[in-house]
């Protein structure tokens, strides 16, 4: 998106997602600075949080995720979106453990 992200991760083990963020920010800002000589403000404040309960809720926010571009008519399919991970052609990471389907025998 223009002006903004949207990831789906998976902190480690005793990692808050509050820690995570600020390493993907702060690292995100400090090369912004050091490599591009970027002097503003590249993050807001804070940042939305939604926490994904179950294998199909995952689905669907990967779903979403891919199609965001495609909504705001900035693609007609996700992969022509140039920072979209559909773009690589790649499968997107499986689902956390506790999110993946079993098939009962």
């Amino acid at each position: 998106m223009r002006d903004h992200i949207h990831l789906i991760l998976t902190p480690a083990p005793l990692v808050s997602l509050e820690k995570v963020m600020q390493f993907i920010k702060g690292g995100f800002s400090y090369r912004a600075k050091k490599e591009i000589n970027f002097c503003g403000e590249v993050w807001q404040k804070g940042y939305s949080e939604h926490r994904i309960r179950g294998a199909n809720e995952y689905a669907q926010q990967v779903e979403y995720l891919g199609m965001n571009p495609v909504k705001a008519g900035l693609a007609t399919r996700p992969n022509e979106y140039p920072y979209s991970s559909a773009r690589l052609n790649a499968e997107v990471d499986p689902a956390p453990l506790q999110f993946q389907r079993t098939s009962r025998t």
